[in-house]
């Protein structure tokens, strides 16, 4: 008896949906390109969810995010990858781009905190000041407000990735 496509030692794995690659100074060149970016993968990967439509919105919303997060770092070589990939009601998201090494240990450190027991109160204090969202900020409210699971993978000496898994069907409405 063979093993399934989807089976993997008896494990469900994640099955590719979409994926992308841009030149990271194309895709900054333009604010813009990261809700229009964001739009489009939701409405593509949204199609056969009980609740397409508000399955769109959240996924849209909290890509938008990431790719705002990405689109922060402002580095004018190398390029974007993006991977959105399934297993059941998760959406795992893969964004590759390029990162320093002071970059590298501030997504460690992030990543680190969005698996503490404390990391809702952390995302409250930090919302409740007059400054504008950081990044750890965004990244800490996918983890309280969307219930994501953030990981991090090596891709390279000046490459990171940053893998966001999401379950938005078993979100409450």
């Amino acid at each position: 008896m063979g093993v399934s496509a989807k089976q993997v030692a008896g494990k469900a794995i994640f099955e590719p949906v979409i994926q992308f690659d841009m030149d990271i100074k194309a895709f900054l060149s333009a604010w813009f390109h990261c809700d229009h970016i964001a739009t489009y993968l939701a409405r593509m990967i949204s199609h056969n969810r009980s609740d397409s439509v508000r399955h769109s919105n959240l996924f849209s919303s909290a890509f938008n995010e990431l790719l705002e997060v990405t689109f922060r770092t402002r580095h004018s070589g190398g390029d974007l990858a993006c991977k959105v990939s399934r297993k059941g009601a998760t959406d795992r998201i893969e964004l590759t781009f390029p990162c320093t090494q002071d970059e590298r240990q501030f997504y460690e450190n992030v990543v680190s905190h969005a698996a503490d027991p404390d990391t809702q109160e952390r995302y409250l204090s930090s919302v409740s000041g007059d400054v504008a969202p950081s990044r750890e900020v965004v990244l800490l409210e996918l983890a309280v407000n969307y219930n994501a699971t953030l990981q991090l993978g090596q891709a390279g000496a000046d490459m990171i990735t940053l893998l966001v898994d999401l379950s938005l069907e078993e979100m409450p409405h």
